[in-house]
């Protein structure tokens, strides 16, 4: 079965000490309360969501969202712990539908033999197809089990909103070097579980230039830890310094300016620097990315939502530049690919900007949230009667109404081709020739 059942503090001792001496240090520094847990303010602290919840001895059905080494795994497990809720867990990549079966069966038994309903954890649920995602719908449903699931994917996009509908979505960030600087001290003190019996002394310089490093990612941070540690005590050393940090990792690796190597905080300077058409601060943090190792199809994602949110329909060519770089790097590669994403950030940067269409599409969901919900008319339904066949008219436009009560969303741009796209639109509509 793919699914195992996992009871903290089970492990005998003699195993657990042998677990300890061939486990790497993120493992064996993995909380084992919420107290040891870092980061996550947002959610855990006073005023995060969950963190109330989970204080008044609750676990809703959730997705835990965010990059890798942020303690996503690990904060499923304390949720079961602090609850006192028996946790099974389950891979989305390797389970089959017989597996999610076996587990739901298991649930309901552990939860009509002691009252309480246990967590169940899938990792990485976006990889869960839709037979997969429904199987898990009743018996969430029914209460039968509290689902988990855990993604670096966006789960709006990755999951079944069917089964999105019924979960709570928590977003995880990175972590912020202070809290890797806490966790790295704690670890060269933690003489059972951590680095202790080495006695390393660390300056406080090595250790924020070991958090820069990380960029937001504990597990990353704590396997730097442990390698320069290792190195510095095979030395015959004392003392964690700056310099043996520079010397034992790749200098081209290393960055010390404030901000770290957090690729949202980059990829943010990029799309600010696009969007104030500045080339030269665009290429610039592009070329952070590139040097970084980040996924293209990270970058030419949000090349593409840049496209059409902040050029859009002032230079309609932009979404095919973007489109075009995105896919052809991903089929290039680095480090070729860094070439294809320059032009399209230069030409993005250049190009007019309009975000007419972005805060289209806003206000009319927010008209559709409000509750403006119309009915279609008649006469544009299928088969409907009334309809009017614009191109019979050598216009090829025909006064006609297209919602039962008009509203205003779109208002056009006056930047680059956009005026020249309109401008048909005011022989057609009194609306558009009144903003003059």
């Amino acid at each position: 079965m793919g699914s195992q059942e996992l009871l903290f503090g089970d492990s005998p001792e003699g195993e657990k000490q042998e677990f300890r001496g061939e486990t790497p240090l993120p493992e064996r520094m993995r909380p084992v309360s919420l107290e040891e847990y870092a980061g996550q303010g947002h959610l855990l602290g006073p005023q995060g969501t969950l963190g109330q919840i989970l204080r008044g001895g609750h676990v809703p059905s959730c997705i835990l969202y965010g990059p890798p080494g942020v303690g996503k795994t690990t904060l499923v497990r304390l949720l079961a712990l602090e609850t006192g809720r028996k946790l099974l867990e389950i891979n989305a990549v390797t389970s089959r539908v017989a597996d999610l079966r076996d587990m739901i069966d298991l649930a309901q038994k552990l939860k009509a033999s002691s009252g309480r309903t246990p967590l169940a954890f899938v990792d990485e649920i976006y990889h869960l197809n839709k037979q997969q995602q429904n199987v898990l719908l009743p018996p969430v449903e029914r209460g039968d089990l509290l689902l988990v699931g855990t993604t670096t994917e966006n789960p709006y996009m990755e999951i079944n909103k069917t089964l999105r509908s019924r979960m709570m979505i928590f977003e995880l960030r990175p972590l912020e070097p202070e809290d890797l600087v806490r966790l790295f001290r704690r670890a060269l003190e933690d003489r059972e579980r951590g680095l202790g019996t080495l006695e390393l002394i660390p300056d406080s310089e090595a250790l924020e230039a070991l958090a820069k490093r990380a960029g937001g990612d504990a597990r990353q941070g704590l396997l730097l830890l442990e390698a320069v540690a290792s190195s510095v005590a095979v030395g015959g050393g004392e003392r964690l310094t700056l310099e043996k940090v520079i010397s034992f990792l790749p200098k081209g690796n290393l960055r010390f300016d404030r901000q770290g190597d957090d690729h949202y905080q980059i990829i943010s300077a990029l799309i600010k620097s696009m969007r104030g058409s500045d080339p030269d601060a665009s290429v610039y943090w592009l070329s952070r990315l590139c040097a970084a190792g980040e996924d293209p199809r990270f970058i030419g994602r949000r090349l593409v939502i840049f496209a059409a949110e902040d050029v859009g329909l002032a230079d309609p060519r932009a979404l095919s530049v973007a489109l075009a770089a995105f896919q052809a790097c991903d089929v290039v590669g680095w480090p070729e690919g860094r070439i294809i994403f320059a032009e399209a950030v230069l030409y993005l940067a250049c190009a007019p900007k309009s975000n007419s269409a972005y805060q289209a599409i806003n206000e009319a969901l927010e008209e559709v949230e409000a509750g403006g919900l119309q009915e279609v008319p008649e006469h544009l339904r299928p088969h409907g009667e009334g309809y009017r066949y614009p191109h019979d008219d050598p216009r090829h436009w025909i006064p006609q109404q297209y919602m039962r009560e008009p509203r205003r969303f779109f208002y056009p741009g006056t930047q680059g081709e956009e005026p020249k796209l309109t401008e048909p639109l005011k022989s057609f509509w009194r609306r558009f020739r009144s903003e003059e």
